[in-house]
């Protein structure tokens, strides 16, 4: 089914009852479905405010949950009214809630409004719902691959293209911004990631890519597979750690032989990449991106150390150990790209200079990294000094905008060996934190409508949505309060609804998913390759369109057109219908599916960024398969087993009434111990530091994962 479905009737006859069913724009479903022990909601929409204020919309009491191949009514019930039938004034609606969640049988369905025969899109039931949409949402780093020819069968037909910016004086041959003729400044710098949907390339922000990746898979290995049909899918590593390593391989070519890290490679651009003439040209080296390479090596070096990618995990080490030291000789190295100031105008486009706060969240994430690392407690020292002056501490606030910076100190406080008050600090503060109006308030409250609570829409909001679902799970993941682990569970996958089309725009946020399960989605978005008036402009209307997967900015409120607008553009074309579809909405509603640029500035709402899709990617891995991490209680009802005590001291036991096998993780996924046994194992003295674990025990058909704790 395709957007163009929306304006499709069709009919059909069971017994004695004939149906003429109109799918209908006010009824929002997450547009791939729901996993089936998931909370399952919903949303009915009356429009008030906004650019569809003129519409309205009137539900009947009684809605159903419709099989899609049989037409029958599986589940009926009474729509309930949100804030007493108030208008929520980020999305400008009045809402109902149709409740479904205790409807758990797969298939697919959709939601009927009986007397009005009016139905929602139609989506899953399935534990694997998920399953593909994370593969293409992985997929997409390849699509942004510099350097590197897409080719069949590995790119889809309509996304084929040679390897970008390898010609004369690009990427290979990359110079100095300051010397783009002096051939003595020529430096390998290919490889990486176009970093959003400018092609350029900047240090801090990859680093940061790597390392929200290297998380997504070591919070939950057993989610990721090794058939994404990307070139090295069947080599018996999981497609996304090949990923990572494309992406490091870039990052150890950017570091100079005194440890510092160039921090901007500045790309051409043109449509398709390939065809990209310009020069490539590097900018200087700075304290900020040298640190944040430093966090993505340490962790890297674990992380690949706990593949048995020894060599590799050796090199990643001592990188991290060259950018530290050079970090902390020079503490204070600013530069800034496109800038009069530092002679950079014209180099990059997003400024990937920080300041001073930056500078020091990141150096005591680096000392995290490296303190787990090499147990030197040297960098102990440091972040427990430091760890106080993070905003965490320092506000007792936690929020999606440091929600990297919140996960860094969450993750030291899960270490051996570091200071029990330190630790207890931590964890109690983000637990007060989390339970404030924002975080759990919002919960409890049901502050949106839509469920994926937010306060602040800004330039990047489903970024900021993702990394929102991320505090959540995190929460799960570093054994805040157990009791409140359900309801941290229900909070973040609530956020993934949102994406897939839980919103008042029933809109699927993620490019071109048709053929994947989604109705009514991107279809253009700003990117360099999917440019306008190419062919790959628009899915609908263009040869070609946007290729799979690609998360987009989402809803900005602060949306502008250019300052020369309406008149003064060089000729350029100021559409003031375009621009009061976005600016002055409600929150919510404050986007748009277009991609014109300059001046109408469709990047402030539309492009994307490797930023918001590894946010995404992490945070929709923890619902992937049976075996993820937070899918608990999607598996305790087919298996039965037992591991006691559990907080533990030296040793647990594991019972099945069946034989079983079974493997502990540490919290960064590393195997600790794995083993057989026939109905009861007791596991003595294997963990030794304390912290949070996971134990997977398998039948011969059926698996269960612990969350366990060694106090």
């Amino acid at each position: 089914m395709t957007m163009k479905s929306l304006v499709l009737l069709f009919s059909f006859c069971i017994g004695y009852l004939c149906f003429a069913q109109t799918p209908s724009k006010y009824i929002v479903v997450d547009q791939f479905g729901y996993r089936p022990t998931s909370e399952k909601i919903a949303v009915i929409r009356n429009p008030v405010t906004g650019f569809d204020a003129a519409e309205s919309f009137a539900p009947e009491a009684t809605y159903a949950l419709v099989n899609a191949s049989t037409h029958t009514q599986v589940f009926s019930g009474n729509l309930v009214l949100w804030n007493a039938g108030n208008e929520d004034t980020s999305s400008g609606d009045r809402a109902w809630w149709f409740n479904f969640s205790s409807y758990e049988t797969p298939g697919t369905y959709y939601i009927l409004d009986i007397t009005q025969n009016l139905k929602s899109f139609e989506f899953s039931i399935s534990e694997n719902v998920y399953d593909e949409v994370l593969k293409h949402a992985v997929r997409t780093f390849y699509y942004q691959r510099a350097g590197y020819e897409k080719i069949a069968p590995y790119a889809e037909f309509n996304w084929v293209d040679g390897a970008s910016h390898m010609g004369s004086l690009q990427d290979t041959e990359c110079r100095s911004y300051l010397a783009p003729n002096d051939v003595t400044t020529e430096k390998n710098l290919s490889g990486g990631w176009y970093d959003a949907g400018d092609y350029n390339k900047y240090t801090t922000w990859t680093s940061n890519y790597i390392v929200d990746l290297l998380k997504a898979y070591a919070e939950q290995p057993a989610a990721w597979a090794d058939n994404y049909n990307l070139p090295h899918s069947g080599n018996g590593i999981p497609d996304i750690i090949d990923e990572i390593k494309w992406g490091m391989d870039h990052l150890l070519r950017l570091q100079e032989t005194n440890g510092s890290m160039i921090s901007i490679v500045d790309l051409s651009h043109a449509s398709p990449p390939s065809s990209a003439t310009g020069q490539s040209l590097y900018g200087a080296v700075n304290t900020s991106s040298t640190l944040a390479a430093t966090v993505a090596f340490s962790y890297g070096s674990k992380v690949f150390e706990s593949l048995n990618m020894n060599a590799y995990a050796t090199t990643l080490e001592q990188a991290a150990t060259n950018a530290w030291n050079w970090a902390d000789a020079n503490p204070n190295v600013v530069w800034e790209n496109n800038s009069a100031a530092y002679n950079s105008v014209g180099i990059g486009a997003g400024q990937q200079e920080t300041d001073d706060y930056g500078r020091l969240a990141y150096k005591v994430r680096a000392a995290i990294h490296l303190y787990d690392l090499t147990e030197n407690t040297n960098y102990k020292t440091f972040v427990e000094t430091n760890y106080e002056a993070m905003h965490l501490l320092l506000w007792d606030f936690a929020y999606p905008f440091e929600q990297e910076n919140q996960d860094a100190l969450l993750y030291y406080a899960s270490l051996s060996g570091i200071t029990p008050s330190v630790r207890t600090d931590i964890k109690t503060t983000y637990e007060n934190a989390m339970n404030s109006s924002n975080n759990f308030g919002g919960l409890t409250n049901e502050a949106d409508p839509y469920l994926a609570n937010l306060t602040d829409y800004v330039w990047g909001s489903n970024g900021t949505k993702s990394r929102k679902g991320l505090m959540f799970s995190n929460y799960i993941i570093y054994g805040i309060n157990a009791g409140n682990d359900s309801d941290a569970f229900r909070a973040a996958e609530r956020y993934i609804h949102y994406i897939h089309g839980v919103n008042p725009l029933n809109f699927c946020y993620l490019s071109n998913m048709y053929a994947f399960g989604a109705d009514n989605g991107v279809n253009e978005f700003y990117h360099a390759w999917f440019a306008d008036e190419t062919a790959w402009d628009n899915v609908q209307n263009d040869a070609f369109g946007p290729a799979p997967g690609f998360l987009v900015g989402g809803p900005n409120p602060s949306y502008n057109w250019d300052g020369c607008c309406p008149s003064g553009c060089s000729g350029q074309t100021c559409d003031a219908t375009q621009v009061a579809r976005i600016n002055g909405q409600p929150k919510q509603k404050a986007y748009d599916d277009f991609n014109t640029s300059w001046p109408m500035n469709s990047w402030e709402v539309t492009e994307n960024s490797n930023g918001y899709q590894t946010a995404y990617i992490r945070l929709l891995s923890k619902f992937v398969g049976l075996n993820g991490l937070l899918s608990v209680n999607a598996i305790e009802n087919e298996f039965t087993a037992s591991l006691y005590p559990n907080p533990f001291k030296d040793e647990f036991t594991i019972t099945s009434i069946k034989p079983f096998s079974y493997i502990i993780y540490d919290i960064t996924g590393r195997i600790i111990k794995n083993g057989s046994c026939i109905d009861t194992c007791t596991i003595k003295k294997t963990i030794k530091a304390s912290g949070v674990y996971v134990v997977k025990v398998t039948t011969e058909n059926s698996s269960k994962i612990f969350k366990v704790v060694k106090d």
